[in-house]
């Protein structure tokens, strides 16, 4: 059976990552790890177009370092304060059909401290999320808000046009080429949140918790 070089070296990216550490031993180990993995455990082919746009490509690349990085001084100040996080478990719905782009999305908002994927349903493309802090976080309207726009990203970065008009966005790389306009007065009234509902994207269901951590 072929082995995935490209899966390879993703598997010792991220195991590099994983580690925090850049080094022989780390590289190595993840090399290792992820031939075994391609060798004894072949994940199937994934169906589906992909592009890549090098400019939304490293868009992507720079937020996400950078939401590392303040997610990180958040937590450091939270800790510094000693006060207890008020945790909370949304539900997002997410816009795209893919699988790629469901299992990207909660990839990397998972690795953004204080943030972790609880559940991904992938026939419905909904990912649940337990966030450390809502304080922080900006409240659950934002939470909401940032996993859509990292959604967002990846798609402008892999997404074929198709799946960007599919997902409802104009094509392009960049977010300024905003969202196509409601296919019709009646669907948008059909589809419209009540005026007592909450927000784009905000579920009734979330649930916030003292103390959660993530």
């Amino acid at each position: 059976m072929p082995t995935s070089w490209k899966l390879v070296v993703w598997l010792t990216v991220v195991w590099v990552l994983l580690w925090g550490d850049l080094s022989v031993g780390n590289v190595v180990a993840g090399f290792a790890l992820g031939m075994f993995v391609t060798i004894l455990m072949p994940m199937p082919r994934a169906t589906g177009r992909t592009t890549v746009r090098p400019l939304a490509v490293v868009v992507l690349v720079a937020v996400f370092v950078k939401e590392v990085l303040r997610a990180s001084w958040q937590i450091v100040v939270l800790t510094v304060r000693g006060r207890a996080p008020r945790g909370a478990v949304i539900r997002v719905q997410l816009r795209s059909h893919s699988d790629l782009i469901l299992t990207a999305t909660g990839g990397m908002c998972s690795l953004v401290p204080g943030s972790l994927v609880v559940e991904a349903m992938r026939l419905s493309g909904m990912l649940y999320m337990h966030i450390l802090d809502v304080d922080i976080s900006g409240g659950l309207e934002q939470a909401h808000i940032d996993v859509l726009a990292q959604e967002e990203r990846l798609l402008r970065a892999f997404a074929t046009d198709d799946q960007l008009v599919d997902a409802g966005f104009r094509p392009g790389w960049s977010r300024r080429a905003g969202r196509l306009p409601a296919p019709s007065v009646e669907g948008a009234a059909a589809d419209a949140p009540s005026e007592e509902g909450p927000a784009d994207g905000v579920r009734s269901e979330d649930r916030t918790t003292d103390g959660g951590a993530s």
